[in-house]
């Protein structure tokens, strides 16, 4: 019987101007990260990344809306790594200290070499593909992709 009430997500696939090995360091280093994530106008004070299977990710966001400045915070583990090819981690709105105010959703980032390219999947589960989730995402790729333009050389 097929499932009536599959699982939202988003799948966004890109493909950036840059190596494999660029792509994945501006993902998984916090400093790195901290310059692309999120969406045009949003900063990021704070990425602690634990990067190991286990390891535990505290991301702060913050952006000026119509109602004032709003800061949020996202918790997850990562789940999988395999250096240039997968990342896959899980995430929740948190407080500051990293306790899940949200159910958890999953991250998962496909990285695939085309020579000096690199082509991204990327499957966020429990987001619906509608959703300012996905906005946020499509925006965030578009930073990454001109902020690897901007760091060949990293």
């Amino acid at each position: 019987m097929p499932d009536t009430n599959p699982t939202p997500a988003v799948v966004i696939e890109r493909t950036f101007e840059a190596p494999v090995e660029l792509i994945w360091k501006l993902w998984t280093e916090p400093e790195h990260f901290k310059a692309w994530y999120g969406p045009e106008g949003a900063s990021i004070p704070v990425a602690k990344m634990d990067l190991r299977v286990g390891g535990q990710r505290l991301i702060s966001m913050e952006a000026q809306t119509p109602n004032g400045p709003m800061q949020m915070w996202f918790t997850g583990e990562y789940r999988a790594l395999d250096e240039h090819q997968l990342l896959v981690y899980t995430e929740a709105v948190s407080d500051e200290n990293g306790k899940a105010m949200s159910d958890m959703t999953e991250v998962r980032v496909e990285f695939e070499a085309l020579g000096d390219r690199t082509r991204l999947v990327l499957t966020h589960v429990g987001i619906p593909a509608e959703s300012p989730g996905a906005v946020g995402w499509n925006a965030a790729l578009i930073k990454l992709a001109a902020y690897a333009a901007a760091h060949q050389d990293a």
